[in-house]
Formats: structure tokens, C-alpha cells, sequence
């Protein structure tokens, strides 16, 4: 059983830089299969970009997504993790502060990124939510 973050990261990240315009982000998101990506500026991450991000942010407010930037509506005061901090401590700081994706940051460069689901697989494979996060989106 993984014990670290390292562990059940997915280490494949998917990032813009700040200026990109949210529509660049949507598309992003629905060709590598994301509901986050991240916001770099080199190698620091400035924020992330969730799906509810864009519904609430961008659409709901009539915002044009050719204008507005992923730093427009990221959010910035992001709960990261290391990836050698234990997975129990993660699940803690999750239901905290309600998050349900965690970018995984070593030496302040983002290497990875943790969902609820990854969580759910790990822990708890039975459950409903480990079932539906590890199914095969229908397109």
C-alpha cells in the first residue's frame, strides 16, 4: 500500500502560462482528459485552473474566453504537497480546505498533482468513487 505522495501522484502535468486565454485552457483540458491545469511562470506555479473554475468564473460571470487569462481565474492561494509527505496527512489537508486536486511542488517546481480520485483508488478501491475514477471517460 503507497504510503507517500509520491506514491499515487500523476506525474504527467498539464500547464499554461499565465497569459493564456481560458478557451486555450478549456480545449487543453478536454484533449488531455484534465479537470485542472496548472499555471506556471517558468517553473513556479502561480496557480491552478479547475473545471468548476471556468463554470463559475468565466461562464457564469458572460466573461469572454478569448480575453481572459488563466491568471484571471486561477486560483492562487493553491494547498500543495511534497512529494514525500504521507498520504494520510494529504487526505487531511484535502477535507480541510475542500480541495479535490493538489499540485505536488519539490523545491518550489510543480512535479506532480494528486486528485480525490487518486486517493479514493489508493485507499479505498471498492468505493464508488475509486470506480468511477478509474473508469474510462465516454466521449
Amino acid at each position: 500500500m503507497a504510503q507517500q505522495v509520491r506514491d499515487i501522484m500523476t506525474d504527467t502535468l498539464v500547464a499554461v502560462e499565465p497569459l493564456a486565454s481560458v478557451r486555450e485552457v478549456a480545449r487543453l483540458m478536454r484533449d488531455e482528459d484534465v479537470g485542472a491545469v496548472l499555471v506556471t511562470e517558468g517553473d513556479e506555479l502561480r496557480g491552478l485552473v479547475s473545471d468548476r473554475d471556468l463554470v463559475v468564473r468565466v461562464l457564469a460571470e458572460g466573461a469572454d474566453p478569448d480575453r481572459t487569462t488563466a491568471v484571471g481565474v486561477c486560483s492562487e492561494a493553491v494547498v500543495t504537497a511534497g512529494p514525500d509527505e504521507h498520504l494520510s496527512r494529504l487526505a487531511e489537508r484535502m477535507r480541510e480546505h475542500s480541495v479535490r486536486r493538489v499540485p505536488v511542488v519539490d523545491g518550489g517546481r510543480a512535479v506532480g498533482i494528486v486528485a480525490l480520485g487518486d486517493l479514493a483508488v489508493e485507499r479505498d478501491p471498492e468505493s464508488a468513487l475509486a470506480d468511477i475514477s478509474a473508469a474510462k471517460p465516454n466521449r
